[in-house]
């Protein structure tokens, strides 16, 4: 079995901003159908099959830093958290936190600006991320940019905190299995599949949530908006516990597909530039 070296910083930084852009410009496609799945105003009203890559601009933007932020910081606290050994699904789930709370500070910006132009939010003003994002600005100013980052941070967490777990577990059974350490990219992309589909369908009421909140474009000062709890309780009971679901195939099938990418490119990433 051979030695398994940890990346460096600068490491983790490249092969994540390497995997961010892939999985995302991949599948934007599928993210748009399960973005209008979940608007309030309907799947056809929100633009329905066309123009599926509309706010592809934004992603383009934002993908590369904030998936290396997220790697650089995971891959950090995992190897420097003072927690024993045995107790590392704990390292795993406080690393994954902590790294994807750094990460929405520029994530999330980009998902308000995507989310809005996949739905068409803005109609004919904003046909363009630039344009989308030249109207949050204008309408709503820096802060605006922000909605929303409360309820990401309430779904990413929950979501990390199974993911991340669950992927490493799977890649150490792995290991074991197969006597060889590190694995190649495509049974690391395996891992990865499972753990993000499982994590994605558990946490699809929160992704409902998130996309619900950064398309509410009332002024909070203006109106009186529920808090997280309370929009979860009003969008169940006014449309059922469908609609906390909406979207759960096209994102399960998304992110099972998407971690296999993501985590695959990753891992092929930072091997190639740790020389393995």
């Amino acid at each position: 079995m051979v030695n398994q070296q940890n990346p460096k910083f600068s490491q983790s930084l490249i092969a994540g901003g390497m995997a961010g852009t892939a999985v995302d410009l991949l599948f934007f496609p599928i993210d748009t159908i399960k973005t209008r799945l979940q608007s309030a105003q309907g799947f056809a009203r929100a633009g329905g099959l066309s123009g599926i890559y509309r706010g592809v601009g934004s992603v383009i933007v934002g993908s590369a830093p904030g998936a290396a932020v997220f790697f650089a910081t995971y891959d950090t606290l995992k190897q420097t958290l003072p927690i024993p050994q045995h107790l590392a699904p704990i390292t795993h789930m406080l690393s994954s936190s902590i790294a994807e709370v750094t990460a929405c500070l520029i994530r999330v910006p980009t998902e308000v600006i995507k989310t809005r132009t996949q739905t068409s939010t803005y109609g004919h003003l904003a046909q363009s991320s630039w344009a989308g994002a030249k109207l949050v600005m204008r309408n709503e100013g820096i802060k605006g940019f922000y909605r929303g980052f409360g309820s990401t941070v309430m779904r990413e967490i929950p979501f990390t905190s199974l993911q991340f777990p669950l992927y490493e577990l799977l890649k150490l059974k792995l290991s074991e299995y197969v006597h060889r350490k590190p694995l190649y990219a495509h049974e690391a992309a395996v891992c990865g599949s499972i753990a993000g589909g499982v994590a994605a369908a558990i946490t699809t009421p929160l992704d409902v949530l998130k996309t619900r909140v950064m398309l509410d474009l009332r002024d909070p000062s203006k109106h009186d908006l529920p808090s997280l709890p309370g929009r979860l309780k009003q969008i169940y009971a006014q449309e059922g516990m469908n609609a906390l679901f909406a979207g759960v195939v096209p994102r399960t099938l998304w992110i099972s597909a998407g971690g296999a990418v993501f985590l695959g490119v990753y891992e092929w990433a930072v091997h190639g530039l740790m020389g393995w």
